[in-house]
């Protein structure tokens, strides 16, 4: 287990990306469990934290295993053994509407407070807590890339060597910690990986908390 929780992992990544430091690095999470990790590595590089929305298309019967993923926008990227999972073009549509209710309601929950912040022009650092499949890290890059950041980072504590190669091509920089050959699920890596509650979420983008150490 390489990791004990989350924030040890920020701490870890916080000091691979030493070298921004200083420049008002834009650090966005992918809600929810990357938000306290954003948090802290912006504190570590005097940057900026906000989040970048997007949510997973969950397979049928299995709605943790993506098959997809989409944007605000709209934008979907849907897997290419998606069909073999058994989420043919209705069930898609279907859900890309499902996941875009949910997308509306945490855009009006967690900005409230505040508009987002435009990466046009910044150098944009977009953290998780690690990837299986990769599909929200790819949409979020996706998504991301269209807004004209100076520089594009994707920041994860782990991920399998065949999802990096994928998210390789869409980052102008990855940095990952861990890319280990057997892989089964984000959490098996942490000894703690509990859920990231959208009450805390909010705290830490309208600045009333801080990670729980």
């Amino acid at each position: 287990m390489p990791f004990r929780n989350r924030i040890e992992a920020a701490d870890k990544l916080a000091a691979r990306l030493e070298v921004y430091r200083g420049r008002n690095p834009l650090v966005l999470a992918i809600p929810r469990g990357a938000v306290p990790m954003a948090h802290v590595i912006a504190d570590a590089l005097g940057g900026e934290v906000d989040v970048v929305l997007v949510r997973k298309l969950g397979a049928p019967g299995n709605p943790e295993f993506a098959v997809g993923s989409i944007d605000e926008s709209g934008w979907a990227y849907v897997a290419d053994y998606a069909a073999s999972a058994g989420a043919d073009a209705a069930y898609i549509e279907r859900e890309k509407q499902r996941q875009l209710d949910v997308l509306r309601r945490r855009r009006h929950e967690y900005t409230a407070a505040r508009p987002p912040i435009d990466p046009a022009g910044r150098i944009v650092i977009v953290v998780d807590d690690g990837l299986a499949t990769g599909a929200t890290m790819i949409t979020a890059l996706h998504a991301l890339r269209a807004r004209n950041p100076a520089k594009l980072i994707c920041a994860v504590p782990v991920a399998p060597p065949d999802t990096l190669r994928k998210v390789e091509k869409l980052a102008d920089e990855v940095v990952c910690l861990e890319v280990p050959d057997y892989f089964m699920a984000v959490g098996q890596f942490y000894l703690e990986f509990p859920q990231v509650e959208d009450s805390e979420v909010i705290a830490l983008l309208r600045d009333e908390g801080k990670p729980k150490r």
